[in-house]
């Protein structure tokens, strides 16, 4: 299958939205959800990887640190919040695992990111915008990527809310967990492609 090399934002509008349509899960601490949560995605071959980290807007500003890390399978997405449960070693062990790819976009900033809370070696990292490449497409961000790949859009419109927020709204929580999501389908679509 040919893959068109860019979009147009207007083309993108077109558009029908996509979501995760699953079920999505907010661990803030170590217990039975938490376990529960790492065995599901232990068991899994590939999920989908992102991070979101709350915004600055002074120039200048410390970065802020990363607030959540989603992963994601077909049926549940799980959003871990890492300024209350910080990076326990079952998670890093997710994210060092060799028998899991993780499925991302412009994943070497959000790994760097996520050792800052702990030391893991990143194992079976994949980069959609690299992968992407092999077929041709030259856009990079996810929006674009899920509009050439899937001929969907995806709502960026909480990207730059707080994501440090004692409590994550619907809209948040859908946003993350369709990042994470999205970037394991379109990394199916292109395999089976």
């Amino acid at each position: 299958m040919n893959f068109k090399e860019s979009v147009t934002p207007e083309e993108i509008e077109k558009l029908e939205l996509i979501a995760f349509p699953g079920d999505i899960e907010i661990i803030t601490e170590e217990g039975p959800r938490f376990d529960a949560a790492i065995r599901d995605l232990a068991s899994c071959r590939m999920i989908g990887f992102d991070t979101e980290t709350k915004p600055v807007f002074q120039p200048h500003a410390p970065r802020c640190p990363t607030a959540l890390l989603q992963l994601s399978n077909e049926n549940t997405s799980y959003l871990f919040r890492l300024h209350s449960l910080g990076l326990p070693k079952p998670l890093a062990d997710i994210l060092a695992s060799k028998t899991i790819t993780k499925v991302g976009a412009a994943v070497a900033d959000d790994v760097r990111g996520l050792q800052h809370f702990a030391h893991f070696e990143p194992a079976r990292f994949m980069d959609l915008q690299r992968f992407a490449e092999q077929y041709g497409i030259k856009d990079k961000s996810v929006k674009k990527l899920t509009a050439i790949i899937l001929s969907r859009r995806v709502s960026k419109a909480q990207q730059l809310s707080n994501w440090e927020a004692p409590q994550l709204s619907w809209p948040q929580q859908l946003y993350a967990a369709t990042d994470a999501w999205i970037c394991l389908v379109m990394y199916k679509a292109l395999l089976a492609s």
